[in-house]
């Protein structure tokens, strides 16, 4: 995938946009908001892919807005998408950031890293005696 070109992103709120305080609103994670207005500016489309619904999710959507994030969408593929039970859960997206990946969340600054090829080139190190088993 070329992380240049314009993404469709699915992003979760409890534990990677903020701490997991379900049902509360946990503090916001280090970056996240940063990092989304970035993404955003950058031109990819974000979407809020949770497991809030209703007021809860109401909250968590408000909560965004207050911090500068307007999704794209929230938790459907388009703003005008309808969810009944004939229509699957699942969303389009090119990318989904969340705690729940194996390996758990990374954090924002990897992320956009990773998104953005920032990541300074580090030479590898040589093998050798010494640094063999690091």
């Amino acid at each position: 995938m070329n992380f240049n070109e314009t993404l469709i992103i699915a992003v979760d709120f409890d534990g990677t946009i903020v701490e997991d305080a379900y049902p509360k609103i946990g503090k916001p994670m280090l970056f996240a908001f940063e990092t989304l207005k970035k993404l955003q500016e950058e031109g990819h489309r974000l979407i809020l892919w949770t497991y809030r619904s209703g007021e809860k999710l109401n909250e968590a959507v408000n909560f965004c807005e207050e911090n500068g994030i307007a999704f794209y969408s929230v938790n459907s593929s388009f703003a005008e998408e309808e969810y009944s039970k004939n229509i699957s859960r699942k969303i389009h997206a090119d990318l989904f950031i969340d705690d729940r990946n194996i390996g758990g969340f990374i954090g924002w600054g990897e992320i956009y890293q990773m998104l953005t090829n920032t990541k300074p080139n580090i030479p590898e190190k040589k093998k050798g005696f010494f640094n063999f088993f690091k």
